[in-house]
């Protein structure tokens, strides 16, 4: 943590979340991951590329749906994983509103190459009132930066353009010091910023007839959460087995699915929701208070006072003795559940 000028006023080892984790913490490209898994699938499941789902029709049995380019299908199951703004939900259970659940911040993200400081193993962050920026490495000399700011720095209506949303953060950022001339110039060259509301989806039920949900499209915790791709795993892990365990009874194993995992999402969400003012505080003063205590999680015991509760709630991942098929792994890597920690 750096103020204005980039001198330290805060920050801790990465080693403390290491240990607050019990080692069982990584950080990964979601990119990567989606690569791996499509890796193992290839060949054996068919992906559609290009093509996304314009209609449901569930006659309670089986799911009949149409295609914007494709030929219509009839399936046991669709299963919506297509994140905070998911099409499927909005199909099958009612429009985005009913379930968003925004938590007065927005996000912006980019990569950058060659950008110059560059200071390898660090996260390097600037707060100002309602307002935070980080930089960090990433490969390829490439530096990834996150933008978070409160709604009430934003104009009253988020830009369609991207030049409009560039034009945004460079209101909101300009005044803040720093490093913050060099990245806002940078954005100048950069294509595709990704620009949003940090939102949660919180919705009664995941499964609807013959049409269940995932990841972020059931359950978003937020960026802020920072634990998106592990929950959404395990909940796919989950599904997955409960079909298994449960045959042709789709209705008992969908239930199930729910049953385990909806109370360990609720908790994450409520998690993140508690985080929100540490990451932009309102007020100077409370940026002075967050970099302080981030001091302190340097100390014995402070770690697990402070950030202790994000931690502890792990929760024991079902074994469903599903027969590992041959993959393109070899048999020494196959998966074994473990305790899904709280961060992943």
């Amino acid at each position: 943590m750096v103020d204005s000028d980039g001198r330290t006023r805060g920050g801790y080892p990465s080693r403390v979340l290491q240990n607050l984790a019990n080692e069982r913490i990584a950080t990964l490209a979601r990119g990567d991951i989606a690569a791996a898994i499509h890796g193992l699938l290839d060949g054996r499941v068919e992906t559609v590329l290009g093509d996304s789902i314009a209609t449901i029709e569930d006659d309670g049995v089986r799911a009949h749906i149409g295609f914007e380019h494709g030929p219509h299908r009839e399936v046991d199951l669709v299963i919506g994983a297509d994140g905070l703004h998911s099409k499927i939900r909005q199909i099958a259970f009612g429009t985005e509103k009913q379930f968003e659940h925004p938590m007065g911040c927005h996000v912006a993200s980019f990569e950058v190459a060659g950008y110059r400081p560059r200071d390898e193993d660090l996260y390097v962050a600037h707060t100002a009132p309602g307002r935070y920026v980080a930089r960090f490495p990433v490969r390829d000399d490439k530096t990834l930066f996150f933008m978070l700011l409160r709604d009430e720095y934003l104009p009253d209506s988020l830009p369609a353009s991207e030049s409009g949303r560039k034009a945004a953060l460079k209101d909101a950022f300009s005044s803040m010091g720093w490093e913050c001339p060099a990245i806002l110039s940078a954005l100048d060259h950069v294509d595709g910023v990704y620009f949003d509301s940090i939102s949660q989806i919180r919705m009664e039920g995941w499964t609807k007839g013959r049409v269940a949900l995932i990841g972020d499209a059931a359950a978003c915790p937020s960026l802020i959460a920072g634990e998106g791709a592990g929950l959404a795993l395990a909940e796919a892990y989950v599904l997955a087995g409960e079909i298994h365990t449960h045959g042709a009874d789709l209705d008992s194993a969908l239930k199930q699915y729910e049953k385990r995992i909806k109370p360990y999402a609720a908790r994450k969400q409520r998690y993140a929701e508690s985080l929100v003012p540490s990451f932009v505080p309102k007020t100077a003063l409370g940026v002075r208070a967050r970099d302080f205590a981030t001091l302190l999680m340097r100390l014995p015991m402070f770690p697990r006072l402070l950030m202790g509760r994000y931690f502890r709630d792990a929760m024991e991942l079902p074994e469903y003795g599903i027969a590992h098929q041959e993959t393109q792994t070899p048999p020494n890597n196959s998966f074994k559940p473990k305790p899904l920690r709280g961060s992943a």
